[in-house]
C-alpha cells in the first residue's frame, strides 16, 4: 500500500474530504480530518478535530506526513497555513485521487456551464458504450471515483479555480476551457489571479493531448492541439448555426432529436460532442446518445406556463456572466429577478446587455437597494423582501407573452445554503401563484 503508516491530515468534513479519506486509508495511511466549522459532524469512523479544536489546533514539524486540501478550503487561510508553516507538504484533493488512478481523464472548467457540459460529456461516453461519470467539481468528487473501485473508460472531470490552485501533475486527455468572465472576486484578489487559477488546467499537457477551447478566448493552450467552438458567429473548427452543427464547414447533425434549447447550450453540446471526437466516437451515435438528455433544475429550467407567461429557474446564474448568457438566450420580453450575496462583482456592464429585452427587474438579498440604485434610471424596479414576494412582484410587473425569470447573477449565501435552496424557493412561489 502507497502511504502505509503515513500519517494524513484531511482538511474539510465535507464529501471532498470524506472521499480523500477514505482514498487515503485504502492506501494504508492513518488519517485524522480537520474542520474548524461549529456545524462539522464527525464522519463515519475517522478520527475527527472539529470546531473550536481545529481553530486552536498547534501543528509541530512531524506531525503528518502531509496534508490533504479540500477544494472549499484556501490554502492560506488559518488551518492550512497552520500546517505548511509546521513544514507539512500541502496537497489538494484532485491531484492527490489523480496521482493514485491512471483512467483516462476529459476535464472541463470555465466560469459558466461547467456542470451542464460535464453531464453531457458523460452521457456521449455512456451512450455510446464507454463506462463515464461526471466527477470532481460535479458529483462525486475524483477520490470518491477513485476509492470506489469502480474502472470507467473514461472520466468526466469538472475541474474548479479552486481545485486548479493545488495541481503538480493533474492532466487530462482532452482539457475543456468553455469560457471566462468575473467571479468568486470574494476568493481571489482580482480577475488576473482567478485567470490565472484556472489556467493550469493546461499547465501539463502534451501534444498528445487535445485542448477544447471556446472561440475568441485569450487563454494559452500550452503544448495541446487547439480545437476551437462556437455558436455565436466566430471562426472555428466546430460551429452551430440554425439548428444545425459543423465541423470545418461540413454539417455533422441537426438539433432535431435535442431536448436542450439555447444558444449557450449549443456551444456545450458541441465541447461535448469535439470531446467524444478525441475519444474516438462518431458524430451520429453522439448525437444519439444526447437524445434524452434534459437540462437538471435551477439552469434555465422552465418551471411553469401560467397566464401566457413562461417562469424560468436560472438559480444556478451565480456570476454575471451566467445571467448574460441566460438573457441571451432567450426570444421573450423578460421580467428579471436577480440579486443575492454581495461578491464585489461589476454590474453596470449589464446595463448595455438589457437592450430593451428586460422590461422590469426585482431585486432580493443583499445587493438589492445597490442594483436598484443602479438600474432603477432604466426600467421599472422592484425590491421583494423574500422569494415570494419577488415573485409576486415580478408576476405584478409582467404582460402576456413575458418570460418571468430568476437569474441572480451571483451566489445565494445571504439567504440560502446555495442556488438548489433559492431555485426551490423560486419554484415553490411559482407553484403558490393562482
Amino acid at each position: 500500500m502507497k502511504y502505509a503508516s503515513q500519517k494524513i491530515a484531511i482538511l474539510g468534513a465535507g464529501r471532498s474530504g470524506l472521499g480523500a479519506a477514505r482514498l487515503a486509508r485504502l492506501h494504508g495511511a492513518e488519517v485524522t480530518i480537520f474542520d474548524e466549522g461549529d456545524k462539522a459532524k464527525p464522519v463515519e469512523d475517522f478520527p475527527c478535530v472539529l470546531g473550536g479544536p481545529a481553530r486552536d489546533l498547534v501543528v509541530r514539524p512531524g506531525d503528518f506526513d502531509f496534508v490533504i486540501i479540500s477544494p472549499g478550503l484556501d490554502e492560506h487561510w488559518p488551518l492550512p497555513a497552520k500546517f505548511t508553516t509546521a513544514g507539512v507538504p500541502l496537497v489538494g484533493e484532485t491531484e492527490f485521487a489523480f496521482n493514485l488512478t491512471d483512467m483516462p481523464i476529459a476535464a472541463i472548467t470555465g466560469t459558466n456551464g461547467k456542470s451542464t457540459c460535464t453531464e453531457l460529456i458523460a452521457a456521449v461516453f455512456n451512450g455510446c458504450g464507454l463506462k463515464s461519470v461526471p466527477c470532481g467539481n460535479h458529483g462525486m468528487s475524483l477520490s470518491e471515483v477513485v476509492a470506489s473501485g469502480v474502472r470507467y473508460d473514461v472520466l468526466a472531470c469538472e475541474i474548479s479555480s479552486f481545485q486548479l490552485e493545488t495541481i503538480r501533475n493533474f492532466r487530462a486527455r482532452a482539457s475543456l476551457w468553455l469560457n471566462f468572465a468575473a467571479d468568486h472576486l470574494d476568493r481571489y484578489p482580482g480577475m488576473a489571479e482567478y485567470f490565472a487559477a484556472k489556467a493550469r488546467i493546461f499547465e501539463n499537457v502534451t501534444p498528445e493531448d487535445v485542448a477544447i477551447v471556446r472561440a475568441g478566448e485569450s487563454v494559452d493552450s500550452g503544448r495541446a492541439q487547439r480545437w476551437t467552438f462556437s455558436a455565436y458567429g466566430e471562426e472555428a473548427d466546430y460551429t452551430y448555426a440554425d439548428g444545425r452543427f459543423y465541423h470545418a464547414g461540413r454539417e455533422i447533425g441537426s438539433t432535431a432529436k435535442l431536448r436542450v434549447r439555447g444558444k449557450h447550450n449549443m456551444e456545450n453540446v458541441l465541447a461535448a460532442l469535439m470531446t467524444g471526437r478525441v475519444f474516438g466516437l462518431e458524430f451520429d451515435a453522439m448525437l444519439g446518445a444526447l437524445a434524452d438528455y434534459e437540462v437538471p433544475r435551477h439552469r434555465c429550467e422552465l418551471v411553469r406556463t401560467l397566464h401566457d407567461r413562461e417562469y424560468i429557474n436560472d438559480s444556478k446564474a451565480t456570476n454575471l456572466h451566467a445571467l448574460e448568457a441566460c438573457l441571451r438566450s432567450q426570444e421573450r420580453p423578460i421580467v428579471l429577478i436577480a440579486g443575492g450575496k454581495d461578491k464585489q462583482l461589476d454590474y453596470s456592464p449589464l446595463r448595455a446587455e438589457l437592450k430593451g429585452q428586460v422590461r422590469a427587474m426585482v431585486f432580493i438579498g443583499e445587493i438589492a437597494q445597490q442594483l436598484e440604485a443602479l438600474f432603477g434610471d432604466l426600467l421599472p424596479c422592484r425590491t421583494g423582501a423574500d422569494m415570494a414576494e419577488a415573485v409576486s412582484l415580478a408576476a405584478q410587473l409582467s404582460r402576456p407573452g413575458d418570460a418571468i425569470i430568476l437569474s441572480p447573477g451571483t451566489s445565494s449565501f445571504d439567504m440560502y445554503s446555495g442556488y438548489g435552496q433559492r431555485g426551490d424557493a423560486f419554484r415553490d412561489a411559482v407553484a403558490a401563484l393562482n
